[in-house]
């Protein structure tokens, strides 16, 4: 947080489909390649796609999403081969932060380019260059120009094939033709990717020649003379390069160029550069392209009272008469994609409890103006946008605990279910299929009819107003009350996370194509079974002829009483929340442990291990299907923390602090660390004995690094991070309310043009046509103004002072300084130095 503003940053991308890849040089019969697709933030992998066999144009259609949790100064995308010795990469996408917004939200196709081992480079350097005069050692008594070069320290170098053993080389190339070449290097520094050189070396400028005693102040006057390179390398002795007519063993891990002429010559220079690539001299073919979809967003958002002005116009707007002159409508109105206004506020009147006003104003306006019961929120408007969030946010947990333990079933148990007769293959069968199918559905039904008592209390509030407006509007339609409710839970939450359970974490990895094949015809069940409480037809919403037949299996008054108190159930409003009992999978995967100690004598070392979370323990085991090795109950988790690098030289690492010991576990990612760390802290935070204090550093040789304490279940040394919310809902309202700002301010063309049409229409009183047509339904244009009047003013005053914010982090940025190494391009944006279009 930099004066009372944090930055947030989001990142979303749709990783869609690749094309002309090269053929296989490894598969010299048909050129096909086994491949798969990886995004990383500079050098790190933060996700990677399942596997797309035999394919030059694969598809690949995943979509990812997280916080980034650290700077990071490019987005890369790499498109891998998978092989039977080692993946190779066929080619990346690189684009630099700064110029993220210019692909935002909108699919692009983007060439592969190739990568080599001068491309893939990350970390900066720090140096010290001082120019200074000394005594001819010749005896001519005459000043010489001697630089001084001391390699100071360097952060975050890149890993090579597991391990950094880096130094660095120092070159002074001056002369009108760059010939004569001055090369000098550092110790190795073993096993690290932050090396601490504090080496100095010395260059005496000097022009050799006839005059002898003439100082060679061109070398540093003349841009074509004299130019300092340091590199970084990493001592590996199976790449070996010659320098100088000498081999020396080494990879290369970046570099920084400085023209001497640049620098002045009067004072030291003392800076950090980030280090930079070399171009390849390898030549370049076609790689073929990728299609993305990338949203990136950085959102700088203030202390809660800057948004005061904007947050009570928002959440007076189910008071607003009508509904359609509220901020909330108008934001709707607004904006591309009505789930981009929904999406924040969904979460801000949640937050305050309102939401449940919110959606029934918006829901008694909409139905009031429809004729057709069988029309209600089959378009994409304000109201079925904001209950589809609802159903995200707060409904993730009950959908888990409904459908986890059968979607896995699904993928796991490889049974046929192919009912098409134009797909069956000759080995299937068509009634082992249907019934294969039919089992799947029929357990489907009943863990959904049985749930209705877990579900959130808030969406229960939400579906009773639904079946209330709706009974009010169509008093002699009896369907209608269910049709409503079955509309959202059915159609639009149960049956896309049976279609896509990886979109809803119900699954880690994508379906094979049986297994899609699966889902999808289970999906369309679903939703036509929904539809069974208002549908006398058995084939209702069936285009395919060979579902009716299935579909007729469950259209009994069995199956329609059952779906009818479901719904009867979910719409009637509760008071108080119910506790889910059974166990649900909140998180899973392979990652690092240290030993807890358990055993009195033995190594502390580490091992992989697979951990899974749940609502009730957190275990480890040696792999997924193994017994546990160790369960630790969530009510025995006092807090979550990081831990410092320094403590075991690893990065990512994480602490699971109990009452008598510290689990220690290292990550595969930041994003990965930041990921169970969240899910821990909220799941554990209402543990009567969680802690306020803890250690920062590790327990190592028998004492904690930070404060030295030697007893293990000693109390901490620094306080704990700040609680986080229930976690059913994780809502940081500043960050939305600074996300609807952000729509506000990039529509304001819209919103004064929607201004002054209203005040046309009021000088008119409707006597005439204005100059522009209304871009949003006008009920009350006085109401309206006033309120776009209100809604200027807040977005204005906020921007003056996300303005005064740039200017004071411009003045207080140090241009150099490690937070601001010299090459970050987002420092020179900031301050004028690069033209970008935004």
């Amino acid at each position: 947080m930099e004066g009372g503003v944090r930055i947030q940053e989001t990142l979303r991308v749709k990783i869609g489909e690749a094309k002309h890849l090269p053929p296989s040089s490894s598969n010299v019969t048909s050129g096909l390649r086994d491949t798969y697709c990886s995004v990383a933030l500079d050098q790190e992998q933060i996700f990677k796609t399942s596997l797309i066999e035999r394919n030059l144009n694969p598809f690949y259609g995943e979509e990812f999403q997280c916080e980034i949790p650290r700077k990071f100064r490019f987005l890369k995308f790499y498109v891998h081969e998978k092989t039977v010795k080692q993946d190779k990469i066929i080619g990346n996408v690189v684009i630099k932060k700064e110029e993220l917004h210019k692909y935002h939200g909108k699919d692009h196709w983007l060439p592969l380019h190739p990568v080599d081992a001068l491309s893939e480079v990350q970390g900066k350097v720090h140096v010290e260059l001082r120019l200074s005069e000394c005594l001819d050692t010749r005896g001519s008594h005459m000043p010489s120009h001697r630089l001084s070069v001391r390699v100071v320290e360097c952060s975050d170098l890149t890993v090579i094939n597991g391990a950094c053993n880096p130094y660095a080389e120092v070159t002074l190339t001056f002369g009108k033709m760059q010939k004569n070449v001055e090369n000098k290097r550092t110790a190795v520094k073993k096993k690290t990717i932050c090396p601490q050189f504090d080496e100095t070396f010395f260059f005496d400028l000097k022009k050799k020649g006839q005059n002898h005693d003439r100082m060679t102040q061109y070398i540093v006057d003349d841009s074509t003379n004299a130019e300092l390179s340091i590199s970084l390398w990493h001592d590996d002795s199976r790449v070996s390069r010659e320098v100088l007519g000498h081999m020396f063993p080494g990879a290369f891990l970046g570099e920084v160029k400085i023209l001497l002429k640049d620098l002045d010559q009067t004072t030291a220079h003392n800076a950090w550069y980030f280090l930079s690539p070399r171009e390849s001299s390898s030549k370049k073919h076609e790689l073929g392209s990728l299609r993305l979809k990338i949203s990136y967003t950085a959102d700088h958002v203030f202390l809660s009272h800057y948004y005061n002005d904007l947050r009570n116009l928002l959440l007076k707007s189910p008071e607003v008469q009508p509904i359609t002159s509220s901020a909330a409508y108008i934001l709707g109105e607004v904006v591309e994609q009505r789930q981009e206004a929904a999406q924040p506020l969904v979460k801000v009147f949640l937050h305050h409890e309102k939401l449940v006003p919110l959606i029934e104003a918006l829901s008694d306006w909409e139905i009031s103006r429809i004729s057709d019961p069988n029309t209600i929120f089959r378009g994409n408007t304000l109201a079925s946008k904001c209950i589809d969030e609802l159903m995200k946010v707060v409904g993730m947990h009950y959908l888990h605990d409904t459908l986890k333990a059968i979607i896995d079933e699904i993928f796991d148990d490889h049974l046929p279910c192919e009912v098409d007769p134009t797909r069956l293959s000759p080995s299937e069968n068509l009634d082992n299929n249907i019934n294969n199918l039919r089992g799947y559905i029929e357990k489907i039904i009943v863990a959904i009819t049985q749930s209705a008592l877990q579900c959130p209390t808030i969406m229960c509030q939400v579906f009773a107003v639904l079946k209330e407006i709706a009974t009010k509007y169509f008093p002699e339609n009896k369907a209608v009350r269910y049709q409503v409710v079955s509309g959202f839970i059915f159609l639009r939450f149960y049956a896309p996370a049976i279609l896509g359970p990886k979109l809803f974490q119900l699954r880690q990895e994508t379906p094979d194509q049986s297994t899609s094949r699966k889902l999808t015809l289970i999906s369309k069940a679903v939703q036509s079974l929904g539809n069974l409480v208002s549908s006398k037809h058995a084939s209702y919403g069936f285009k395919e002829d060979y579902m009716v037949p299935l579909f007729r299996s469950f259209s009994t008054e069995h199956h329609t009483a059952a779906l009818r108190t479901f719904l009867d159930i979910v719409s009637t409003a509760r008071t108080q929340s119910r506790t889910i009992t059974t166990t649900i999978v909140l998180k899973e995967g392979m990652m690092t442990k240290r030993a807890q100690g358990r055993r009195r004598f033995g190594v502390k070392n580490f091992k992989r291990r697979y951990f899974c979370l749940t609502n009730q323990y957190l275990s480890y085991a040696k792999s997924k299907d193994d017994e546990p090795l160790c369960e630790i109950p969530v009510d025995e988790i006092l807090a979550v923390e990081t831990v410092e690098e320094e403590s075991f030289k690893m990065k990512y690492m994480f602490q699971v602090v109990q009452p008598q010991r510290t689990l220690y576990i290292q990550a595969n990612n930041c994003v990965e660390m930041k990921e169970w760390t969240d899910i821990l802290s909220k799941i554990c935070e209402m543990n009567e004995n969680r802690l306020h204090f803890y250690h920062p550093a590790g327990f190592v040789n028998g004492h904690y690094l930070c404060c030295n304490a030697t007893e293990q279940t000693v109390g901490g040394c620094a306080p704990v991070t700040s609680e986080l919310p229930d976690i059913k809902v994780v809502i940081d309202p500043d960050l939305e309310l600074e996300r609807i700002h952000s729509l506000f301010l990039s529509n304001m063309e819209k919103l004064e043009k929607l201004q002054d049409t209203c005040a046309e229409l009021e000088v008119y009183s409707g006597t005439e046509t204005p100059s522009k047509p209304p871009t949003a339904i006008l009920e009350d244009t006085k109401t309206c103004f006033e309120t776009l009047s209100e809604i200027l003013a807040c977005v204005i005053s906020l921007e003056q002072e996300h303005k005064q914010y740039v200017k004071d982090k411009h003045r207080n940025t140090v241009y150099g300084s490690q937070e601001t190494p010299i090459g970050d391009e987002n420092y020179l944006l900031m301050s004028g130095h690069i033209q970008t279009k935004l």
